[in-house]
């Protein structure tokens, strides 16, 4: 089987694509710098502790372990912090990224796959998004992974490197078999904010009921990240077979509203969610729903999981046996 390098892969949905790649029977590798995923996510054999700005150490581990490809992870993801750090998050997103590839190159791996975001849209009225989608995104974070995706396009068209760019949406559930979910710190999502608010009786506050959408909430498109990480090893498997360089969004097509997320976690948990109204969060588009036709003609990929309450159902066993 084909050898993969995944960056990031202690994180929370690197670790979930690595337990689906060693699942399927794929000898991966994991690089982490452990600032934000957790040792025990992966399996210890796996786990080299470094950095993706440590070139040597990683040109050894490309060379060393034979890879024939990389998913690359690692990055800074928390929206709101990086319109107050913007610095450190084109520092580690940006360079870090270059740093890999710089690797790669010198090592001769020349297949990648590339974790990107639906925030490289930015606050865009068209709905679902479809991949020809111009980019406009609207914080520093996604200006990180445009800029990245356009260094992998020059990439492919001058030194040869292949690659797929994953553009996905609202990552969410867990993997409880596998010890698997989200452990963020601080935590931003929405369904295990609201499980923390059932958990502690601190009301979670919900930004905003007056968005032009049939609640007045905010309207995003929830992936099983299992999915998610299937996603992932259909985009290697393109690569591997000779496939050419490519984008997909990944996501159900279909929106939720936050107050149906919510009535969903009731439903599910069997609690009461207790939470306030607040004013819109600054920058929250109304309605971000991904169009993945491409993703599911191209690579045949299907999303398996990611009923809304499969998805919850798989988060709040998580929870509750962590």
């Amino acid at each position: 089987m084909p050898r993969i390098l995944v960056t990031g892969g202690a994180g929370y949905i690197g670790s979930h694509t690595v337990h689906q790649l060693r699942t399927q029977g794929f000898d991966t590798i994991v690089v982490d710098d452990l600032s934000k995923g957790h040792a025990a996510s992966v399996p210890a054999e796996a786990l080299h502790v470094g950095s993706i700005f440590d070139r040597s150490q990683l040109i050894e581990i490309l060379c060393g372990e034979r890879i024939d490809a990389v998913v690359h992870f690692a990055a800074f993801i928390a929206v709101g912090e990086s319109t107050r750090e913007p610095q450190r998050y084109f520092h580690n997103n940006v360079s870090g990224s270059l740093a890999l590839l710089s690797a790669m190159s010198e090592a001769g791996v020349n297949k990648l796959v590339f974790s990107s975001t639906a925030a490289v849209y930015g606050n865009i009225d068209v709905s679902p998004i479809p991949e020809d989608t111009r980019y406009d995104p609207a914080n520093p974070y996604g200006e990180t992974k445009v800029m990245v995706e356009r260094v992998l396009h020059w990439l492919d068209q001058c030194a040869g490197l292949r690659s797929v760019r994953l553009r996905y949406f609202n990552a969410c559930g867990a993997n409880p078999d596998a010890g698997l979910g989200e452990r963020h710190d601080p935590e931003t999502h929405l369904i295990p904010l609201l499980f923390r608010a059932i958990l502690t009786g601190k009301p979670i506050t919900l930004f905003g009921d007056d968005y032009p959408t049939p609640d007045g909430t905010c309207i995003r498109d929830y992936i099983h990240v299992d999915d998610l990480a299937n996603a992932h090893i259909a985009a290697l498997k393109h690569l591997l077979e000779g496939g050419s360089s490519d984008v997909f969004n990944v996501g159900t097509g279909e929106g939720l509203s936050v107050k149906e997320v919510l009535a969903a976690v009731e439903r599910v948990t069997g609690r009461k969610v207790p939470h306030v109204i607040g004013p819109r969060r600054e920058g929250d588009p109304a309605r971000l729903v991904a169009d993945s036709t491409k993703l599911r003609r191209a690579l045949g990929w299907q999303p398996v999981r990611s009923t809304l309450d499969d998805i919850i159902r798989d988060a709040w066993t998580f929870e509750t046996r962590a």
